[in-house]
């Protein structure tokens, strides 16, 4: 069973009696990216609307809700996509099965999830599907960081810290962090990172991905934040990225939306589209 939240929407594949529609717009200019947003009443979602409103050649051509038929997706060239995990892969699968580019900042996204949208977008040849854990251009960069850093130290944890209203634990870019990183050390043949503990009945130490130990915090008061521990014989490297707002996001959101129609095939994480991949 689906759990639905205000502003996340569920794709149909058949439309109720007098369904909702969605928001479009009505006048677009001539030679614009015409944009769709899936969970344009989320807090991402809305700054979404409001920076592809603002941008140079884009046009918001519709916003998707809870209860919306997807339908046509107002005839968008992209659309990007901020729900749920049990929401997103359904929504994504829409849009591709209609031709449409998306840009998916959804987490939650697991290997066998990532698999089935692969066969998905292999049947439909030219559609850009990119899968994006996080669209600040300096925790794209922090990321880059970790891992080119991951090498050259035996300890390594990651510290993720959000508002308390983020539904899922560790965070994607938590979770891609740690992926790289365990990746970097395993290209370098470095064992596992040190611990020594035996006794953690309340899981203290945290989670393990790809070998990585990772915390989440959940402090209101708070936006999205990471830090990177990078520990060797008598020094500590700490790499941090902080977003105040989610207006940090945006350079990222619009520049995978002007991107994603040259990158055909599913792609996971904005690095790649910024030269860093």
């Amino acid at each position: 069973m689906s759990i639905r939240r205000p502003g996340v929407p569920i794709a149909r594949s058949a439309a109720p009696l007098a369904p909702r529609r969605c928001v479009a717009t009505t006048v677009l200019a001539m030679g614009a990216t015409r944009v769709a947003v899936i969970g344009a009443s989320g807090r991402m979602g809305r700054a979404v609307c409001s920076a592809v409103e603002a941008a140079d050649h884009l046009e918001l051509a519709g916003r998707f809700d809870v209860d919306d038929e997807l339908g046509d997706l107002a005839a968008a060239d992209v659309v990007v996509e901020f729900s749920v995990p049990d929401a997103s892969p359904a929504n994504v699968a829409h849009c591709v099965s209609r031709g449409v580019h998306v840009v998916v900042g959804t987490t939650g996204w697991s290997d066998e999830r990532l698999a089935t949208l692969r066969e998905q977008v292999a049947q439909a040849p030219g559609v850009g599907v990119l899968i994006a854990p996080n669209f600040a251009l300096g925790a794209v960069l922090m990321m880059a960081f970790a891992a080119k850093a991951a090498s050259y130290y035996e300890s390594v944890e990651v510290i993720e810290l959000h508002h308390p209203d983020k539904v899922d634990a560790p965070s994607g870019t938590a979770a891609r962090t740690a992926s790289l990183i365990g990746e970097a050390r395993e290209a370098a043949g470095l064992g596992p990172v040190p611990d020594a503990t035996t006794h953690d009945p309340d899981g203290a130490r945290g989670a393990r991905v790809n070998g990585i130990p990772v915390h989440s915090v959940r402090l209101r008061g708070l936006v999205a934040h990471q830090e990177v521990l990078l520990g060797a014989a008598g020094e500590m490297l700490t790499i941090r990225h902080d977003s105040f707002d989610r207006v940090s996001f945006m350079p990222g959101v619009l520049a995978a939306v002007r991107a994603v129609a040259d990158h055909p095939g599913v792609t996971v994480g904005l690095e790649h589209y910024l030269g860093l991949g």
